[in-house]
């Protein structure tokens, strides 16, 4: 028997290595011969702490928000008396949220320690390593990448073999593999989750590219902000050599590849693979012009492939099941699965991976449990800053590159941040702007100058003062930073106005014209007041920050509106539901 706890970030976040300390002590404490192990993150981060006990014919039970308090219970129950701790256990509508999947990236993901090379090869781990640097050709590869129809995951959805034989093609002394695991968009953790949960996925993916290319060094560009993902690369890069997967001279074959880290600093831009070059060369994160592509001039100058951590992460699958098997998941031009990171006002929030071609519905309201506390869905995000907005009255829009394009949004790297009736559309316009104008490297006019002057109408807009002409204006503004940029981040800078606009137009014509926030939203279009509901239990008056409400006991209260900061504390607090926003 052994017990695995789920320490991804998420899980660690939520108190996972303190409940393993508690599992440790018990366990000694009672004297029993049980092995307490980690994982990375299965996807089901809504139920972090996770604990995963498995027997001695490898059957496993799931328990789920195990805090601390929680593990006496387990260990007696379970590990004692080798009963179920039913009310810890995951219900099986939970259970639904991993069955309803297909998983390739996260095949391993919450199954395997990502720190012991062992598990990783238990489960055909490096067997695409071997096939590769012992039967195939560099040829062989790539036209195996081809027939799976593999495209970029990063967010272009660029075919993966064109850039892999590009690299091939153009002939010098050294080349380079290079894996974007900066992920900088708000509410993405997809490739952070594969970095900490599977390492080794990505590691083995970037040897076969470096293969195929005639590559002898890889960088993967990781962000700062993502330390355990470091720590595991660092083991996994570690034991890969060890056991010969890296270095001189790869199981005999005479194929020579190393990795290294490189720890970014977060800059937004640098998702762009020329910004990201001039990063990793020690230069401020800015693109360039492009012809010449990486492929034949990239880092230092030499032949270059990028990819992100969860197009490597596809690869190994691919080379032993065969580019027909990963081929015959999805649509005809997008094939294969893909990882979406799950966030919002959604009930269960995580990582999901599906076919390409799932309708949208089936991903929000078939696996993620549709919206918080019920409330009406309005929109989905996709595609982070440079995506778009996706209106509820396109729910049943597939989720692949084509039909995702045509609604003005983009799959991205894939976030999805699920948006419910209380969310404003032109404030989640202003936010994501706000987002992209503070990342832009200010390199061109219309991106620099032309985000800032968009943001500053979408701010005037919130606050109530908003103009006749500002809709026009705005598209006006976004379709010349959209021609005039040179890279992608100001290309796509302008898409969640202009999605928003599209769909969500009424919105904005509130705010202008009528001074209202439709979504109750904006804090200078509201005001709380008091109805007559009120119990006069006093609890909203004790939660204000600023003492604008008063009233006497078991009697109706009031708010003062010059002194209201309009925090929401009285609202959150009311059990009555007394107080509402007009």
């Amino acid at each position: 028997m052994k017990v695995i706890i789920g320490q991804g970030s998420c899980g660690v976040a939520t108190g996972a290595k303190k409940t393993a300390a508690e599992f440790e002590r018990l366990i000694g404490e009672k004297g029993l011969d049980i092995k307490v192990d980690i994982t990375g993150c299965v996807g089901t981060c809504y139920l972090e702490p996770i604990v995963d006990i498995y027997d001695d014919n490898d059957v496993m039970t799931r328990y789920v928000k195990v805090k601390p308090e929680c593990v006496s219970e387990i260990v007696e129950k379970h590990l004692v008396n080798g009963e179920i701790a039913n009310d810890l256990a995951i219900s099986d509508e939970d259970k639904l949220f991993i069955e309803k999947q297909q998983r390739v990236v996260l095949r391993n993901c919450g199954l395997i320690n990502p720190e012991k090379i062992e598990e990783y090869i238990a489960v055909g781990g490096y067997e695409a390593t071997k096939k590769v640097v012992t039967s195939m050709s560099q040829e062989d590869v790539i036209e195996e990448i081809k027939v799976s129809g593999l495209r970029g995951r990063g967010g272009a959805g660029f075919p993966t073999w064109f850039k892999w034989n590009a690299a091939l093609q153009n002939k010098a002394d050294q080349k380079y593999i290079v894996c974007n695991a900066d992920e900088g968009d708000p509410g993405a953790f997809m490739d952070r989750s594969v970095l900490e949960g599977d390492p080794h996925s990505l590691i083995e993916g970037m040897i076969i590219g470096g293969y195929a290319m005639g590559a002898t060094e890889g960088v993967i560009y990781v962000r700062a902000e993502y330390p355990l993902a470091i720590h595991r690369l660092e083991i996994a890069m570690a034991q890969a050599r060890e056991k010969g997967y890296l270095g001189k001279n790869i199981l005999g074959s005479g194929f020579d590849f190393d990795l290294r880290i490189k720890a970014g600093a977060g800059a937004f831009v640098c998702g762009e693979e020329t910004a990201l070059i001039a990063s990793l060369e020690g230069e401020r994160g800015m693109p360039r012009l492009k012809p010449p592509f990486p492929a034949a001039k990239g880092y230092w100058q030499k032949p270059t492939n990028i990819n992100n951590v969860e197009t490597y992460a596809n690869v190994s699958w691919i080379i032993v099941n065969g580019g027909a098997a990963f081929g015959s998941m999805g649509t005809e031009k997008s094939k294969g699965t893909k990882v979406f990171a799950l966030a919002g006002k959604i009930k269960k929030g995580g990582l999901v991976e599906v076919p390409m071609g799932l309708p949208l519905k089936d991903v929000i309201f078939g696996i993620g449990g549709g919206i918080k506390k019920d409330k009406a869905f309005k929109a989905v995000q996709m595609g982070g800053p440079s995506g778009g907005c996706i209106p509820a009255a396109l729910i049943d829009t597939p989720v692949d590159y084509e039909n995702i394009n045509k609604t003005g949004a983009i799959v991205g790297s894939g976030g999805m941040i699920v948006m419910d009736e209380t969310t404003c559309m032109v404030d989640m316009a202003r936010y994501f702007l706000d987002f992209t104008r503070k990342e832009s490297c200010g390199k061109c006019n219309y991106c620099r100058v032309g985000t800032k002057r968009m943001l500053e109408i979408l701010e005037r807009i919130t606050k109530g003062e908003g103009k006749d002409g500002d809709i026009e204006l705005l598209e006006e503004l976004a379709m010349k930073i959209k021609d005039g940029s040179m890279c992608g981040l100001g290309q796509t800078a302008p898409n969640p106005v202009l999605t928003t606009i599209k769909y969500f137009r009424n919105e904005y014509e509130d705010h202008i014209y009528n001074k209202k926030c439709t979504a109750k939203s904006c804090k200078a279009l509201i005001s709380f007041n008091i109805t007559e509901d009120c119990k006069g239990c006093t609890a909203c008056a004790k939660k204000c920050p600023v003492g604008a409400i008063s009233g006497e006991k078991k009697e109706m209260h009031v708010i003062d509106h010059d002194k209201c900061i309009k925090c929401g504390k009285c609202e959150e607090t009311c059990k009555f539901g007394a107080i509402v926003r007009d």
